[in-house]
């Protein structure tokens, strides 16, 4: 039984015998219901017609059919209840009553439309017709909710529902537009079998609201504003006005009236309220919407939301184009993902601004450009916020066209607890729901009418920008990209934002690893995105870093058109009677793809019954693409050449299926674009989601111990070498788990450790891991494969794979080159660039080559190789530094050891270059390490 039946049912028995009404609350208590979700479910049964609400506090439900004495009683009663206090004190009355009291910004920017709208509603005898005008997104219905409380509460009103209805759902179909509105009568048209009364007759004695009005046609208007003088109407078929209706009107546009609407129809609504745009509002405004915002995701999950300055900056600054609906968008989002992240917690979900998506993130950077307002913030601010649940600030019954109409966080719930039973670690089925969420949102979204056009464009960036937008967008149809419909909106905010960046000295954004992983699979995108990257240089005159390149790729990758000729097809075939049904189930359940099919084959089945119905089942999902055939073992991986020959379809069939393996399929239909050869490449190479790392760890103290175990069964691992044990040996891992994934090596570790005590740290090592090569700034003495740092950012990945394959079968191999002082500072600079966020890559570069001279005036002469790597440790020092990231130190530090070592002087001196050309002093500690990596390598 589904939940809204469950609540129906349940008031079936508990109404009878209530003559008073039933809250949510009890609905919720005596179901064992979250009370959100009761109170969804009621809503939708008064949308149906079946029961009616009070307006009072709190709100109480009725059959439909009994409701009109009940809300009168709960009308009287209330009113009773009032007219003490009235009399003792009412300025508490009115406060009480008073809806708009709950509006932020009802002292600010409402102050004008609020006391506009009280003088609509309250105007003897019947008020006045009101239009809200607004760009999308400015919160138009929920006004237009807050004014039917209030004529509820007032008692102007005797039908407390407020009558909503779309005109852009049916403008292009006028006759069915103006059927739902006015009504038919039977015969009227094709189909028109019996009367049906329209919308202004449910809105009798109560307000019918008309969002988007300007695509009400004229007859339309003229229909409306007639019924407005007259109080009178005619339905789809009639001839004269035969119907009454004493109703209020509210309309809403995005539009301008004068330009959009007849002017008969624009007179005879005598009071237009102008909603604000979010970025319009006062900064308190914004803290105080956003704060809204998380008190109702909050309320949804019965937990408490910490966020901390950096993520509410970055969530008020991400909105662009939407207004509230957009910053509503973000945070569901955002909640979305904390939700996930913290699925485990009872309590509580953290926000971190590192886990944000990367178009939220630039919000931060976007709001600092404002520095009063950015200041203004700042006031207002902890440096750790929370937002508790509290259901008694929900008090305006927004029927809101930005509220999903389903509850997010158990959708979330529910699909983890599913990949977590098919073993996927825990990143695996976070990007999964992830993905997921975001299609989920952004199709919600699109579908509420969130235009932008380019118009809109030239408020929020340059004109220049747009133009060069519109230029990229001509270059890339002209290459064959399929440019999707909101390209222009999306690269040019993009543009802006990089471009911005750059002019005001900010530091790019560093490329995380699972984005070059990602980009990885759209090799076209990343070709486009180099002409985009080639375009941008040209038009400014200023190098566009390659980590920007990666940001480029994933934005064409979201922005890449649907082919015309559909997704790629899959069907999984497999023996028994229902196996592939259930793989196909639960990727139904995660992912609900529309190109997925299952086909099962009972073991008594012959072939070629079986090839007949799979060749059916091919034809079902075949949209022009071709199809994947995911089979399992036997005669069924040989029928996709038959299957083409017959059916004239492309068929490419992939053994060996799995649950994993079908996930992953779907998945790469709906995000690359749809080639059968490419899918059918990917999938072939598919060997599940994550490399096995739960014996992975930093530190060598708390490596797992595992005794009584033959050393040639000891798990193998990579040591990565640099002075600290962290910074760059922490970059260089993550290099390295790149290059095993690619390799399908699962089954090596890789440890970052420090050069001081390296000797004492290996022997450790090697009591639980059998070490099979080495990489980094320094040479242990082990007989194992060594690729130095400089080689292996050489790309020298390749060779050192095979020379670990080598050695693991007893083949010694090694590669040790020197290189030139060229080659050796473009290694430099292409490694800053990749790899560091707050460097400038060729201006450091210089600067870091210039140290290393200074300590070669000395009595030490330094290898390019040494250069290399001692740049690499000052660039992860200097980044330290920059961030006021604090150096761990696992060893006592004994800085006169170094002091009369003949490198010291030569350190010092370079030092004071250093600080003389980017004002950076080296504390001590690092001062000790540098010595000492000089000191592992100097001739």
């Amino acid at each position: 039984m589904k939940r809204k039946e469950k609540v129906w049912e349940y008031l079936k028995t508990v109404l009878p015998d209530a003559p008073q009404g039933v809250t949510t609350s009890k609905v919720a208590m005596d179901l064992d219901l979250v009370r959100t979700n009761a109170s969804k479910e009621l809503n939708v049964l008064v949308k149906e017609g079946k029961l009616a609400k009070t307006a009072t506090r709190p709100v109480k439900y009725f059959f439909a059919d009994q409701a009109q004495p009940a809300i009168a009683s709960a009308s009287k009663e209330k009113k009773a209840k009032d007219q003490a206090p009235k009399i003792a004190n009412k300025d508490q009355k009115d406060h009480q009553d008073d809806i708009f009291d709950h509006l932020i910004g009802r002292t600010s920017s409402l102050k004008n439309q609020i006391e506009q709208a009280k003088a609509a509603i309250l105007y003897p005898p019947h008020g006045l017709n009101v239009l809200i005008t607004g760009p999308t997104g400015s919160g138009k219905t929920y006004f237009a909710n807050a004014m039917n409380q209030f004529a509820c509460n007032q008692g102007v009103i005797s039908n407390p529902h407020l009558t909503t209805f779309n005109c852009a759902d049916y403008a292009h179909n006028p006759q069915l537009l103006m059927s739902h509105l006015f009504g038919y009568v039977k015969g009227a048209f094709t189909g028109a079998n019996e009367d049906q009364e329209g919308l202004i007759q449910k809105a009798d004695g109560g307000i019918l609201f008309l969002d988007e009005v300007h695509r009400l046609p004229p007859e339309g208007q003229e229909m409306i504003f007639y019924l407005m003088d007259h109080g009178t109407y005619s339905r789809l078929g009639e001839t004269d006005k035969a119907h009454h209706a004493n109703l209020r009107l509210i309309c809403a546009t995005t539009e301008d009236p004068e330009s959009s609407l007849l002017a008969t129809f624009v007179r005879r609504i005598p009071i237009v309220v102008q909603m604000p745009s979010f970025n319009s509002r006062t900064m308190r405004e914004r803290f105080g919407l956003l704060k809204q915002m998380l008190l109702i995701e909050a309320n949804r999950i019965h937990k408490k939301i910490y966020f901390d300055e950096d993520v509410a900056r970055s969530l008020i600054g991400s909105v662009t184009y939407g207004n509230v609906g957009q910053l509503k968008s973000n945070v569901q989002l955002v909640c979305a993902q904390g939700f996930l992240n913290n699925i485990q917690e009872k309590d509580a979900i953290y926000l971190h601004f590192e886990q944000l998506p990367p178009n939220i993130k630039d919000g931060l950077s976007r709001l600092a450009n404002d520095r009063e307002q950015f200041g203004d913030l700042a006031k207002m601010m902890d440096p750790q916020m929370v937002v508790a649940p509290d259901d008694s600030t929900a008090l305006i019954n927004d029927e809101d066209n930005y509220e999903l109409p389903y509850n997010l966080y158990e959708i979330i719930g529910d699909k983890a607890a599913l990949l977590s039973k098919e073993g996927l670690d825990q990143e695996a089925i976070n990007n999964f729901i992830m993905t997921d969420i975001n299609v989920h949102l952004k199709g919600f979204y699109s579908d509420k009418h969130l235009e932008r056009d380019q118009d809109d464009l030239y408020e929020i960036v340059d004109q220049d920008v747009v133009d060069l937008t519109n230029r990229l967008k001509q270059i890339l149809k002209d290459a064959g990209y399929q440019i999707s419909t909101n390209f222009l909106y999306a690269m040019s905010l993009h543009i802006s934002s990089f471009i911005k960046r750059v002019e005001s000295g900010k530091p790019l954004r560093k490329v995380a690893p699972n984005m070059i992983s990602m980009v990885q699979d759209y090799p076209q995108e990343f070709e486009y995105a180099k002409l985009v990257k080639d375009e941008i240089e040209n038009h400014y005159h200023l190098p566009v870093p390659d980590s920007e390149l990666y940001y480029l790729a994933v934005l064409l990758i979201s922005l890449q058109a649907e082919k015309q000729n559909g997704k790629v097809g899959i069907v999984v075939a497999a023996h028994g009677n229902s196996t592939a049904s259930s793989m196909v189930q639960v990727v139904d359940q995660l992912l609900n793809p529309d190109n997925l099919t299952a086909f099962d084959m009972s073991l008594d089945m012959s072939p070629q019954e079986a090839l007949k119905g799979i060749e059916e089942k091919v034809r079902q999902v075949d949209s022009g693409n071709g199809v994947i055939l995911l089979v399992d073992m036997g005669s069924l991986s040989t029928f996709d050449e038959k299957i083409s020959e017959h059916t004239g379809i492309k068929v490419k069939s992939v053994d060996m299926v799995t649950t994993a393996l079908v996930l992953e399929t779907a998945r790469k239909t709906s995000l690359i674009d749809s080639d059968l050869e490419n899918v059918y490449r990917e999938i072939s190479e598919f060997s599940g989601y994550s490399r096995t790392t739960e014996r992975e760890k930093t530190e060598v103290q708390h490596l797992p111990k595992q005794t009584d175990v033959m050393t040639d069964q000891k798990p193998k691992a990579i040591l990565a070498i640099c002075s600290t044990g962290q910074g760059t040996a922490v970059k260089i891992k993550k290099m390295l788990d790149s290059i095993l994934v690619d390799h399908l090596i699962d089954d090596i570790v890789v440890i970052p450790i420090s050069v001081v005590d390296m000797e004492q740290q290996i022997a450790k090592i090697q009591k639980d891991y059998r070490i099979v090569a080495v990489t980094g700034i320094a040479r242990p003495h082990l007989s194992v494969p060594f690729v130095s740092l400089e080689k292996l950012l050489q790309g020298g990945g390749e060779q050192f794979i095979t020379a670990i394959e080598n050695f693991t079968n007893n083949i010694e191999a090694e590669n040790q080159l020197e290189t030139s002082e060229e080659m050796a500072k473009e290694r430099i600079q292409h490694y800053l660039g990749r790899y560091f966020t707050f460097l400038n890559p060729e201006k450091v570069t210089e600067v870091l080559w210039e140290y290393c001279k200074v300590i070669e005036k000395g009595p030490v002469k330094l290898k390019n190789s040494l250069k290399v790597n001692l740049s690499m440790h000052l660039a992860g020092v200097i980044e330290r530094i920059l961030t006021q990231s604090e150096l761990t130190v696992q060893q006592d530090i004994q800085i006169e050891e170094v002091r009369n070592d003949p490198v010291y002087p030569m350190v010092v001196k370079a030092n004071q270059m250093l600080a003389e050309s980017l004002n950076i002093t080296l504390p001590e500690e690092e001062v000790y390490y540098v010595v000492k990596l000089i000191d592992t390598q100097k001739q």
